[in-house]
């Protein structure tokens, strides 16, 4: 078992156990603020560590090195690997010896609870297993939500006598936002311990990012070859077919030659299975004002979202969209599908954006309009949406957890 910070727990904190696929570029600033608070001796145990290693993703289609610190700053260690596909599905990564290392020599409880990611993976189920079997409560933060892909009724049977008995095992849930805490009620009971932990962002350090960008915002109009004054529509996420971004392009194309003002570029940034296809579609209606800029990493990304005069997010089943958050902490307004699970608590209609039916072109077409009618509207929608998400934090999620833990434990303030 490999260590990454070699520090001895510290007997007079709670000890807080976390077990997690992998080491994940968006929870790990969130991890280092935890490790900060006092009282609360945080170990991660990770089940694999391809993501550290450098790995294709198959959503982006390239190779990735993340260029953001994934270990620094908190105790982690690799779970021994029976399984590891380099990828995250049920069935991998497989670890083996959970159950001891949720265990002293002496066989006591080594950690006072146990956070687990997910529950539909063999690892997650070892570890909810081993901890009920040593008696430590269990916290289970997940991104379900109902609206979801659709299933048979026979699948939707076994899944809710599955989450009946997983409810039992289950101390508390950590809510990412309002339709995932809709999931909890739905399955384990409106009465079920709840404590809210959103899905949040490093806010300060995106806005930092973006203010920085403000200098280098000509030179990179220039490298992407955009006219000054002509707005900016931007869509950064992976290039898969459930991520529609073809959805946007037609929605652009409604948009061009209208008399009110110059007509928008369309920045596409990322990549994957569906790049070729939407390049081809592009030339094939001759969308000249179409700019494919391939996968840039989380730290470049600011830039992007600085130069930008409103972000979207078309996608269907998309339970959260962490870069929602990113662009709002860079002063974007957005414009999101109402299958982002972020939208209802990060998006007013007319104020920080919008939120339109999946799949409505038309009325994604109407949004973008609302939002590029003149510079001064995207820039109040922009501060709008900078001050929503300065609300949607790592403060926040540490409440939430300590609540979490005083409830779970009784051996923590909340």
């Amino acid at each position: 078992m490999k260590s990454t910070l070699g520090v001895s727990p510290v007997q007079d904190k709670i000890r807080l156990a976390y077990v997690v696929s992998h080491p994940i570029q968006y929870q790990a600033p969130l991890l280092r603020r935890i490790a900060q608070e006092p009282d609360i001796d945080l170990t991660v145990l990770f089940g694999s560590d391809f993501s550290v290693r450098g790995y294709k993703d198959e959503g982006f289609g390239v190779e990735v090195a993340w260029d953001t610190p994934l270990l620094e700053g908190y105790r982690s260690e690799f779970l021994p690997s029976l399984r590891d596909t380099g990828g995250v599905s049920p069935f991998a990564p497989i670890s083996h010896g959970i159950y001891s290392r949720l265990h002293n020599p002496d066989g006591t409880p080594a950690f006072d609870a146990l956070w687990v990611h997910g529950y539909a993976s063999i690892n997650a189920l070892q570890a909810i297993l081993a901890a009920n079997a040593l008696g430590i409560p269990v916290l289970l933060r997940a991104e379900s939500w109902l609206a979801d892909r659709s299933r048979s009724p026979l699948k939707l049977a076994a899944k809710s006598i599955f989450l009946k008995a997983l409810g039992r095992m289950i101390a508390a849930t950590l809510p990412i936002g309002s339709a995932n805490a809709a999931y909890w009620s739905f399955y384990f009971g409106d009465n079920f311990p709840q404590f809210q932990m959103p899905y949040a962002v490093d806010n300060a350090y995106f806005a930092h990012r973006a203010s920085e960008a403000t200098v280098s915002e000509a030179t990179l109009r220039a490298e992407l070859d955009l006219e000054p004054g002509r707005p900016v529509i931007l869509f950064a996420s992976k290039l898969q077919q459930r991520k529609h971004c073809d959805h946007l392009i037609a929605a652009y194309r409604a948009l061009l030659g209208s008399p009110n003002s110059p007509d928008p570029y369309l920045l596409i940034v990322g990549d994957g299975e569906e790049r070729a296809a939407l390049e081809a579609r592009c030339r094939e209606l001759n969308l000249t004002g179409v700019r494919f800029a391939g996968f840039q990493n989380q730290s470049v990304l600011p830039r992007y979202f600085r130069l930008a005069n409103v972000f979207v997010l078309p996608s269907r089943h998309e339970p959260w969209g962490l870069i929602v958050n990113e662009a709002m902490a860079c002063g974007c307004p957005v414009i999101v599908s109402t299958d982002v699970g972020s939208g209802p608590d990060l998006v007013t209609d007319g104020v920080e954006g919008f939120v339109f039916p999946v799949g409505d072109i038309s009325a994604l077409a109407a949004a973008l309009q609302r939002v590029l009618a003149t510079p001064e509207t995207s820039a109040s929608m922009g501060d709008a949406a900078r001050r929503r998400v300065a609300r949607w934090s790592f403060e926040n999620d540490v409440r939430g957890l300590r609540q979490s833990l005083a409830f779970t434990t009784r051996k923590l303030r909340a």
